[in-house]
């Protein structure tokens, strides 16, 4: 069974750091490109961050880059996402994702989200 769990949301000060967590199963993790996007209320769902499967490059919006940093443990088939400097506008439901297409076929699984709130 494919899993993606996410862990590590919760409230958070503006200013603030939080590091979430994504630990998959069911799938051979190492060779998916693993992805963290959020959705805000109301507005549509965007890319935060993305680590190849090999390589290890990485990609980030423009409104986290120098802020939040995306990384991957293969043994242990996770991902996380370190978030520094928190701001109001991030506060949203993040989830992470993993995707591949291998010899034609596409896989693109996604966990179940967990919030994020950068509140005073």
């Amino acid at each position: 069974q494919v899993q993606l769990v996410e862990s590590g949301g919760g409230l958070v000060q503006p200013g603030g750091s939080l590091r979430l967590s994504c630990t998959a199963s069911g799938f051979t993790f190492s060779s998916y490109v693993i992805s963290w996007y959020r959705q805000a209320p109301g507005k549509e769902r965007e890319l935060v961050a993305r680590m190849a499967s090999v390589g290890g490059s990485t990609n980030y919006a423009d409104s986290v880059k120098g802020r939040f940093i995306i990384s991957r443990d293969n043994a242990k088939n996770g991902v996380y996402l370190q978030m520094n400097s928190l701001k109001p506008e991030d506060t949203a439901m993040y989830y992470c994702n993993a995707y591949r297409v291998h010899f034609g076929i596409k896989s693109d699984y996604w966990g179940q989200g967990t919030q994020i709130t950068v509140s005073a």
